[in-house]
């Protein structure tokens, strides 16, 4: 249980970004249609991903449980800091302070975890096209997505239950824009040393062991794009294959910088910045870069838009 004798704090209240308050509503709009944007993106490739046959391969299914997890993601963080731009009172209650801090690291992990399954997947279709069918089976892309969020689930709630129990008895101000797990320890009535270490290296070991199995399986993918005689072919899956590599290296360099630099980064007006980057502009990417350099999934959007008759040809 928690203590009585500390924990006084009932809501938690959000610095945000202060320089913006004469501009707050422009930047709500902004926000707005970037949201829109990744629930859309995201909530299509779902769609199509479950309705169309042709896309019911190991990769789509894949890639549909990355966009959940980018819906949930986005979700836990920009309706908050949507409300917070808005109002003067920026404010959120502490067990809403909790579950989203929860949920952020959740889907955070989820999010790791199913890249690096989704490089492994390109690896084996471009590295061993023929052995594809047999490795990468339904039941064990079934098995692997499942276990990426039963594993996320557990992983982070081990390390959420002593964090819940650290009392918080004031000061009750966040310099951020959101419930993130180093602001929110500042304000703890003990010393969190130890929490802010495990925190340390339990991100240390998701990021970096994801990292290391993305880069290894592009390292392979490259080496083998090398080998197309094609230099049409090279190109084409040179290009597809730098969009993800580069959408890669913003996704690791924003929890790089966040997580595992010195603390003191922590208090910037330029952390917050790679902050909004990482839980706003990168899942809006990622929908977009995954699917346009896509033939098949652009040719299912083209098919469900001609059912729609917006893209019928016209009698003549």
């Amino acid at each position: 249980m928690r203590s009585q004798n500390y924990s006084t704090v009932k809501e938690f209240i959000f610095i945000g970004f202060p320089g913006i308050q004469k501009f707050r509503v422009p930047v709500f709009l902004i926000i707005a249609v970037f949201y829109i944007l990744i629930l859309s993106g995201n909530v299509l490739i779902i769609f199509f991903v479950w309705k169309d046959y042709r896309l019911h391969t190991p990769m789509y299914w894949l890639l549909a449980n990355l966009s959940l997890s980018g819906l949930g993601f986005t979700t836990v963080i920009i309706p908050q800091m949507m409300f917070n731009i808005i109002t003067k009172r920026k404010v959120i209650s502490f067990m809403g302070c909790m579950i989203q801090i929860y949920f952020y690291f959740f889907l955070g992990t989820l999010d790791y975890i199913l890249v690096a399954i989704m490089a492994f997947d390109r690896y084996v279709a471009i590295c061993n096209p023929l052995r594809y069918s047999v490795i990468m089976s339904g039941w064990f892309t079934f098995q692997l997505a499942a276990a990426s969020w039963i594993g996320a689930l557990f992983s982070v709630l081990f390390s959420a239950i002593p964090f819940y129990l650290t009392p918080f008895c004031g000061p009750n101000v966040i310099n951020h824009f959101y419930c993130d797990i180093l602001p929110v320890l500042r304000l703890a009535c003990k010393d969190t040393t130890t929490l802010k270490r495990l925190s340390y290296v339990s991100t240390a070991l998701i990021v970096l062991c994801s990292l290391f199995l993305t880069s290894v399986s592009y390292i392979y993918i490259i080496a083998t794009i090398l080998r197309i005689p094609s230099s049409a072919g090279r190109h084409k899956a040179f290009s597809t294959c730098v969009s993800h590599i580069t959408l890669a290296l913003v996704f690791y360099g924003c929890s790089i910088f966040m997580y595992l630099l010195p603390e003191k980064i922590h208090s910037s007006g330029f952390y917050k910045g790679v902050a909004l980057l990482h839980t706003v502009v990168t899942p809006l990417l990622n929908p977009f870069i995954y699917t346009l350099r896509n033939e098949k999934v652009k040719e299912v959007f083209k098919d469900a838009l001609k059912r729609m008759d917006i893209l019928a040809p016209q009698k003549k």
